[in-house]
């Protein structure tokens, strides 16, 4: 077995070690600061961490956001001497993407450990600048015998549970980060925009569960300030910014981003709404999507692009990052003999179609913000995910997933499984034609983790459609049960660069390993 050396070891953690000093020494802003004063004195400060995002073999995108109007300035090194080092010249970033900006790279060395340090100067005397802010992160590999591994969640202050201190806040980030994974792929439900966050719950058992509070989170998100507070949120977890100066991310979202459930054309009728019009507040959380990640197919300035991409890990990992919110119809019975839209949209489907047949990787990892064949549904009549409770053949949103798993059958495209969250529990499902009511397609596993910071609840329905048997399940008894009461989950794939051997683990925050199953690449019914 092949073995790519990993950098937990001192060389990393003496740059993490300046970055945390750093980040104490410039103290995050008072809980509930909203946008930057111009008045402020002194030199920019970039309190709230560093992220990296999207990072291929050559390329990465770098993240930042700054206490008032700065020039954001990057530079990368081999050594943490930063000797050598290569000047990025980014944005000014100012009120207009609320002070964040990402710089791209380009020309990086593949498989290598790249350091890098964000300074941001005054705009109008570059020389007053303030603290460097450090990170670090790995380029994918050129070689196949490198390897891959990464972790995947989601689902992160929901039902309530924010930022917790005594329980040390997110502390399942400061459990990943140590395991040094080259990425993290997060599977949507970042936050939770129509989840308040009080200052204290008292939990069934008599104890009290105490939240950090801010101003933005004491209400349902609707307008542009109000989405940008709730990604803000998160980064006062200082959990969640070590993480992000370690570990690259992969981001994609699912309703909570906007609100719970949300399609387009959507007409609320909830009274904790002023503005009704879901299209309006999906626009005004895509701004601010595009700026608090980086995200390589978005645009902070305009709040536009798209969110489905293909990430391209080297010569063993494609990840196709699905959006299941933006293009879907309706949720329904879902009962309808044909349905050209589905969950996908006719476009983002020939997309997926397109690149999945061009994609030369061992492994392609169809990251799904939804699951396929668990019944999710929305209020008594209506569903939310694929899965609609009818056994019988694809009705509804389940056209359109038949009509993929056909496509990558006939044309003989190996190597793909599906990762995804938004359940609140941890599962492994097993598709089989042979059990299924629609048979035409290839066996395959999907695989579900998370919550990273949110209630528990129970495991859902199947629906025999497309065959799934659930080999693995961990979830509790009764809804919403807190962090405080049960261990949090997230899952992580590790692709052998020798044999190129795929096995996943669902993985419980406390060390400890649920299930694991080794998948051999290029075979075809595993």
């Amino acid at each position: 077995m092949s073995y790519r050396p990993r950098f937990p070891s001192p060389d990393r953690r003496s740059v993490l070690r300046g970055s945390l000093a750093a980040s104490a020494a410039l103290a995050l802003p008072a809980v509930g600061a909203a946008a930057p004063a111009f008045a402020l004195s002194g030199r920019p400060r970039a309190a709230w961490g560093v992220q990296v995002g999207d990072v291929t073999s050559s390329s990465a995108l770098v993240w930042v956001r700054s206490d008032r109007p700065a020039r954001m300035i990057v530079e990368t090194s081999a050594t943490e001497s930063f000797r050598r080092a290569r000047t990025w010249h980014g944005p000014l970033v100012g009120s207009g993407t609320d002070f964040t900006g990402t710089t791209p790279l380009y020309g990086m060395p593949p498989g290598e450990q790249v350091h890098y340090r964000v300074t941001l100067a005054d705009p109008h005397d570059p020389r007053r600048t303030g603290e460097p802010v450090h990170g670090t992160f790995r380029t994918a590999p050129a070689r196949r015998r490198d390897g891959v591994r990464f972790l995947w969640s989601g689902d992160i202050a929901g039902q309530g549970w924010g930022i917790n201190p005594d329980i040390g806040g997110y502390a399942v980030y400061d459990e990943m980060r140590r395991l040094d994974p080259d990425f993290f792929l997060c599977s949507g439900d970042n936050i939770y925009a129509d989840g308040v966050i009080e200052p204290s719950v008292t939990l069934p058992d008599g104890r009290v569960w105490r939240n950090v509070t801010t101003e933005e989170k004491s209400k349902v998100a609707e307008t542009l300030a109000e989405y940008r507070g709730n990604f803000r949120y998160n980064l006062l977890d200082h959990n969640l910014r070590e993480f992000n100066a370690q570990v690259p991310s992969i981001v994609q979202w699912d309703d909570h981003e906007v609100r719970n459930n949300w399609y387009p054309g959507q007409i609320l009728d909830d009274t904790r709404y002023t503005e009704k019009n879901v299209d309006v507040l999906a626009a005004r959380s895509t701004r601010a999507f595009c700026e608090y990640f980086p995200v390589s197919t978005l645009h902070a300035s305009s709040g536009e692009g798209r969110m489905h991409r293909v990430v391209r890990h080297g010569p063993l990992l494609d990840v196709f990052v699905l959006d299941m919110r933006s293009f879907r119809n309706a949720n329904s019975p879902g009962r309808q003999p044909d349905d050209t839209t589905g969950i996908l949209g006719a476009e983002q489907l020939r997309w997926l179609k397109h690149e999945l047949s061009r994609s030369r990787a061992v492994w392609k990892v169809i990251a799904a913000d939804m699951p396929l064949g668990l019944v999710v549904t929305d209020g008594a009549t209506d569903f939310e995910a694929v899965a609609q409770g009818d056994p019988g053949a694809p009705l509804g949103r389940e056209l359109q997933i038949a009509e993929l798993l056909r496509y990558i059958k006939h044309h003989r495209i190996t190597g793909t499984l599906w990762l995804t969250a938004d359940v609140h529990y941890t599962s492994a499902q097993h598709y089989e034609p042979e059990r299924a009511a629609f048979k035409d397609f290839a066996p395959f596993w999907e695989f579900v983790s998370g919550p990273l910071a949110a209630g528990q609840f129970q495991a859902n329905e199947l629906d025999a459609t497309f065959g799934p048997d659930r080999v693995f399940v961990r979830a509790p008894d009764r809804a919403n049960v807190s962090p405080m009461e049960s261990p949090q989950y997230f899952g992580e794939v590790d692709i052998d660069g020798d044999s190129g051997e795929l096995t996943v683990r669902l993985r419980a925050q406390g060390g400890s390993v649920l299930f694991s199953k080794v998948l051999q690449p290029g075979r075809v019914g595993q």
